[in-house]
């Protein structure tokens, strides 16, 4: 496989070119201006983190695993398999809603010490600093623990920008009564100036992690994010990887480092001319389209979760703990349905008041 001519050093990832060479073509013209940053709705960073992170964790669960925490990824018997538990987590602590974080899994891991040696792993990947965020991997951890009777191991990854702020504990004493919770971490922050050895790593997350540190270094220059997007696309390209984890990282990167409608343009336009003289098709025109479809809908679901999260709040505090039926209905509630069923919980007298008739 061919080498592209570039330095990886963190310097060349981050300086903004007049223009990029590509085998002696010129790639990106500075002659047309653009915008500083991306429209948004007020937000001060509108990149959307949410389903990216959702889906490279869930398609590179054991490669998420040596990356951050290697230490349990050691213990646990890959080749018995794993399993996650998305819905079983919501059942669970459906009415323990404390802060936004982009992703919360539940999985179930086999260790080594013997086949029917299995456990929970809950995993966080929390987006910004907040107080209540150890308290809730307290509150998740026991009450995992109080449903399953079985071990429980919390660990989180924080994808804030605060370098201080690195939960590890939570817990109390009362009367001689001790109780604690001590979990991992994995602070990306941490990885800032290591750029030139997540470029070089061949685990998939550490170029998660370099797009990740890269979209917050150039979210007030687009003009910098198309430079770095496109060389970590290249990047991506060297690994030699198969052509599906090209895709599924590409979509990954794609949908954490946004560019406006025309830099996005002028990405696609590199990428065919590098697949072009490389003789490497990995990005065919149809998936292109998908792609870019999926990154719309990606927004959308995201935007939809957030609203049946916070009427699953309001229900509960109105009404209480919630019944199975009211909870397959928000599972699979229309953007139309949960706002009706929002305007209805101020006047409704009962759950059935404000889902109407149902089976149940």
């Amino acid at each position: 496989m061919a080498r592209y001519p570039y330095s990886i050093a963190r310097g060349d990832l981050l300086m903004v070119p007049q223009a990029l060479t590509f085998h002696g073509m010129r790639t990106m013209t500075d002659t047309t201006a653009l915008p500083e940053t991306l429209p948004d709705s007020g937000s001060d960073f509108a990149d959307d983190y949410d389903s990216p992170w959702k889906e490279a964790v869930e398609r590179y669960f054991p490669e998420f695993m040596a990356f951050y925490f290697p230490q349990a990824h050691a213990q646990i018997d890959w080749r018995i398999g794993y399993e996650f538990l998305d819905q079983e987590l919501r059942a669970v602590v459906q009415d323990a809603e404390l802060g936004k974080r982009f992703v919360d899994k539940l999985v179930r891991v086999h260790r080594l010490s013997g086949e029917e040696d299995w456990i929970y792993l809950h995993l966080e990947v929390q987006g910004s600093a907040q107080a209540e965020f150890a308290e809730r991997m307290f509150v998740y951890n026991y009450r995992l623990y109080d449903r399953y009777r079985r071990p429980v191991a919390s660990m989180a990854v924080l994808a804030d920008e605060s370098e201080n702020w690195r939960p590890e504990s939570f817990g109390f004493e009362v009367l001689g009564c001790r109780h604690r919770l001590e979990f991992p971490t994995a602070k990306l922050v941490a990885y800032a100036g290591q750029e030139e050895d997540l470029a070089l790593a061949e685990n998939p997350f550490a170029l998660v992690t370099l797009a990740h540190l890269l979209t917050r270094a150039t979210r007030r220059d687009m003009r910098a994010r198309f430079n770095a997007k496109w060389k970590l696309v290249q990047l991506l390209y060297r690994r030699g990887w198969e052509r599906q984890e090209v895709i599924d990282l590409f979509q990954v990167l794609d949908w954490m480092m946004r560019l406006p409608e025309q830099l996005t343009r002028e990405l696609w336009q590199n990428i065919e001319v590098l697949e072009e003289q490389e003789k490497m098709r990995y990005v065919s025109s149809i998936e292109q389209l998908g792609i870019e479809k999926g990154m719309q809908q990606g927004m959308q679901q995201g935007m939809q979760v957030g609203e049946s999260r916070m009427l699953t709040r309001m229900l509960v505090r109105r009404f209480g703990e919630l019944p199975a039926w009211v909870l397959a209905r928000l599972e699979k509630a229309s953007a139309v349905e949960l706002e009706a069923w929002a305007d209805a919980v101020f006047s409704a007298e009962s759950l059935e008041a404000v889902f109407g008739p149902t089976q149940h």
